[in-house]
């Protein structure tokens, strides 16, 4: 066979090559790689709504711990304020109470000085009575000058 001869046969065998890779070999490929950058066209697509979503999530967190704070801050704003009107209402019913003991002890010590007077008053009657006996040299009868008495002791 000569070069020419040889050649057209290569030619021929390398066609049928080509034809049979263009018919059974290269659409797998194709496929192939179509699907894979169908996939990583899919996978770039997740990540960049993954991204998205993370991202609102981080607003939606932010929002809900900064809301967390302000409300935090109000209850621990309302606890000082019931705090306080709780020490202001013990105060004023420790004022009261005070107030109820040192005028409960107020009229207790009147009580007790009005009693100390008439105990003085009859003291001092009983004296002025021994001390009548004594410059009149004579028994004073109570029961008889019982009005008497009483005279003196108001008058004291």
């Amino acid at each position: 066979m000569s070069i020419t001869g040889t050649l057209i046969v290569q030619m021929i065998v390398f066609l049928i090559l080509v034809g049979f890779t263009m018919k059974f070999v290269w659409p797998p490929i194709t496929k192939a790689l179509d699907e894979r950058a169908a996939k990583i066209a899919e996978g770039l697509a997740a990540a960049d709504k993954a991204k998205s979503e993370l991202t609102a999530a981080n607003k939606r967190v932010e929002v809900e711990l900064g809301q967390a704070r302000n409300e935090s801050a109000q209850r621990v704003a309302d606890a000082e304020r019931r705090a306080q009107a709780i020490i202001e209402e013990a105060k004023s019913r420790a004022t009261e109470e005070g107030n109820k003991i040192v005028a409960a002890a107020r009229v207790e010590a009147d009580q007790q000085a009005l009693k100390a007077r008439e105990a003085l008053r009859e003291q001092v009657a009983a004296l002025a009575v021994k001390g009548a006996e004594q410059i009149l040299r004579k028994e004073v009868n109570p029961a008889v000058h019982a009005d008497l008495l009483a005279r003196l002791q108001t008058e004291l």
